[in-house]
């Protein structure tokens, strides 16, 4: 059981802390990240889709409408361009292992001796 929160678990930046006296939930029995993208996914489309979707006499107002529309398709593009310069920047800052490079060369030469002296031409 969880701690009372006056605010509403999707509005907290953070999980509220389970009470002391509560049990531990197995590893089968949590949400995986996935699952909680899907959860969260879900809940939005269902939300876009309740209100772009709508019958004629409980539209919104057709600005509204205009702009809800296309908003997945929005969406979308912004999250194509956020993964895309995400990824660019950790390629860009990604930090080199020259101690380990090192090694990997040294366990090299020291393979090839070892083929050699057995014979085996390389």
């Amino acid at each position: 059981r969880l701690s009372p929160s006056p605010f509403p678990l999707f509005l907290l930046p953070f999980p509220p802390l389970p009470s002391p006296l509560s049990h531990p939930l197995s590893p089968q029995a949590a949400m995986t990240k996935l699952g909680q993208w899907l959860c969260g996914l879900a809940l939005l489309g269902s939300a876009w889709a309740a209100l772009a979707l709508a019958p004629p006499g409980l539209q919104p107002p057709a600005p509204l409408r205009q702009a809800l529309l296309p908003l997945p398709v929005y969406l979308l593009v912004a999250f194509g361009c956020y993964s895309l310069a995400t990824v660019g920047y950790r390629l860009a800052t990604f930090n080199d292992c020259e101690e380990a490079a090192a090694e990997l060369q040294e366990h090299i030469r020291a393979a090839r001796a070892d083929l050699r002296r057995r014979g085996l031409r390389l």
